[in-house]
C-alpha cells in the first residue's frame, strides 16, 4: 500500500494525512474482497524498515492503528472477517499490541474473509526465524538436515496455514518487492499500477483481478502441458 506520502505532498499537507486517508481505500478493498468471495487478502502495512521513519510518523501510524481497530471492530464482526498479522508485533507500542490481541480473538470465530495485516514485518526476518527454528529442530535430534522440505520451512514460517498470494497489487507505481513475502510471492502474478493508494478503490481492484484472469499461470511447465489437444 504505497504513495500515502506522496499523496498528502501533493495536497500540501503532512505524510500522516495521506495515512490517515488510506483507511477508506482499506475498507474499500476489503468490502470489495469479500464481496467477490476472496479468502485471504495481505495487507503490508509496516515494514521493520519502517521503524526508521520520523518518530512523528511512527507515532502517529501507531495511533491511527488503534483507533481503526476500535472504530472498525463493528464492520469486521458485520462481514464476518476474521482479522490475523504477520511481524514481530512485539515491537508495537503496548497499547497497540493489546488492541490487536483484542481484535484477533474477537474475530476469531469468522468464516469470512481472512485480513491479514503484515506489521513490523520483514521477508528477510520471517524467512530467517524459519531457519532458526529447523535448526533447533536438527539440534534437538527431531529432524535430518537432509530430510528438509520446502513444506517444512513453510510450516515454520509467519504464514503457516494460509495459501501462497495468487496476485501481488503494487501501487504508485513501484517497481521493487519491498521485502514482502519473499517466500511466498515465488509463482504469484504481479500488478503494478501508477494509483497512489489513498486513491485506490474497489474499481482498481476490479482492473487488477481482469488482468490476473487474462494471464496463464503455467508454474514452469508449457502452455501445450497445461492445455493437451486431442
Amino acid at each position: 500500500m504505497d504513495g500515502n506520502g506522496r499523496w498528502a505532498k501533493k495536497k500540501g499537507a503532512l505524510r500522516i494525512f495521506g495515512h490517515r486517508n488510506a483507511i477508506q481505500s482499506v475498507k474499500d478493498v476489503t468490502e470489495a474482497c469479500g464481496e467477490l468471495g476472496i479468502k485471504y487478502l495481505t495487507l503490508y502495512a509496516f515494514s521493520t524498515e519502517n521503524w526508521g521513519r520520523p518518530k512523528e510518523e511512527v507515532d502517529g501510524l501507531m495511533e491511527l492503528l488503534v483507533n481503526t481497530l476500535k472504530k472498525e471492530i463493528k464492520t469486521l464482526m458485520d462481514n464476518r472477517v476474521k482479522l490475523k498479522t504477520i511481524g514481530d508485533t512485539s515491537h508495537l507500542p503496548q497499547e497497540c499490541q493489546n488492541n490487536l490481541q483484542w481484535a484477533k480473538d474477537t474475530t476469531q470465530g469468522n468464516e469470512g474473509l481472512t485480513l491479514i495485516l503484515a506489521l513490523s514485518y520483514s521477508g528477510r526476518w520471517e524467512i530467517t526465524e524459519a531457519v532458526k527454528k529447523l535448526a533447533n529442530e536438527v539440534k534437538k535430534g527431531n529432524l535430518e538436515p537432509s530430510a528438509i522440505t520446502d513444506k517444512d520451512i513453510e510450516n515454520y514460517l509467519e504464514t503457516s496455514g494460509i495459501p501462497d498470494p495468487e496476485l501481488l497489487i503494487r501501487t504508485s507505481g513501484e517497481l521493487r518487492i519491498s521485502n514482502f513475502l519473499l517466500w511466498q510471492i515465488a509463482y504469484s502474478e504481479l500488478y503494478i499500477t501508477p494509483t497512489l493508494w489513498p486513491d485506490f478503490r474497489k474499481e482498481n481492484l476490479y482492473e487488477a483481478i481482469w488482468s490476473y484472469q487474462q494471464r496463464e499461470r503455467r508454474f514452469g511447465k508449457t502452455s501445450e502441458q497445461l492445455n493437451p489437444v486431442g
